[in-house]
């Protein structure tokens, strides 16, 4: 996503022949004046942010916005919300199947346990959902989150990394581009694995974007290759799933990141 740079517009000169003379102000008028501005900024430069967060959970607005190269939301979530975790394939299937029998269905539900614990233990409200859950249909949250883990056997030496696809059916398609970007950035920040570019028709059309409620921004991440980034995903799990939860966290608190592409 690029962003627009902006001049200052220009300013009349101010040699000008004939400038008007103007009328000096009293004394008395200007001290007032500074004293009354001085005591606003004090009492604006008092108060911490968490006095505007308040408990507004179902009535802020978000607003989307680019500044100076960040995405940024005008307003930030509170607390008071709640956090919806889909571990892949749980309750359906097992996924893809590695040779000394490690499923995917497995390792995405050890990381989504990690990622709501982790939530949970900063005092946000998280439901740990099955791939084809009930509560899914009209579902509303802050966000929708769903953990997967690509295949098990050896394709080459590029089939490493992680991808992340956004719910391009939601009402504020603004709202779910703000999620990947967060997700993208704080994971690949925790984890050091790389982005892989091979995002599938199974990701951008996954099944829960067309069942929650329109309104919830939504995501789904595949957190790496079950062959090459085998390692991490299985024997460092807490990285990977510390490396998800910052990415929400980063969504819920409004954290700027670097400008990147929509979903």
């Amino acid at each position: 996503m690029e962003t627009e740079e902006f001049t200052d517009f220009e300013r009349p000169s101010r040699r000008e022949r004939t400038a008007p003379v103007r009328e000096k102000k009293r004394p008395g008028f200007i001290l007032p004046t500074i004293l009354t501005a001085m005591l606003v900024a004090t009492v604006f430069v008092s108060i911490t942010p968490d006095f505007f967060l308040g408990n507004l959970t179902d009535q802020f607005k978000m607003i989307f916005s680019a500044q100076q190269g960040a995405i940024v939301l005008n307003d930030r979530l509170t607390k008071d919300v709640t956090v919806g975790i889909v571990a892949g394939h749980m309750g359906n299937d097992s996924g893809a199947v590695c040779q000394d029998g490690t499923t995917e269905a497995d390792v995405n539900l050890k990381i989504a346990t990690l990622v709501q614990q982790k939530l949970i233990s900063l005092g946000y409200a998280t439901d740990l959902l099955k791939e084809m859950d009930p509560r899914l249909e009209g579902y509303k949250a802050a966000l929708l989150l769903s953990i997967h883990n690509d295949s098990c056997d050896y394709v080459n030496d590029q089939a490493t990394g992680f991808k992340v696809a956004g719910a391009i059916s939601n009402v504020d398609e603004k709202l779910s581009s703000r999620l990947v970007a967060c997700l993208k950035t704080r994971y690949q920040e925790s984890t050091n694995l790389p982005w892989h570019d091979s995002v599938t028709n199974d990701m951008t059309l996954y099944h829960a974007f067309d069942e929650i409620d329109q309104n919830t921004p939504a995501a789904i991440i595949e957190t790496g290759f079950l062959n090459l980034d085998y390692d991490i995903l299985t024997k460092d799990t807490a990285t990977v799933a510390n490396g998800v939860a910052n990415g929400v966290i980063c969504f819920l608190q409004n954290e700027n990141i670097l400008s990147t592409e929509t979903p």
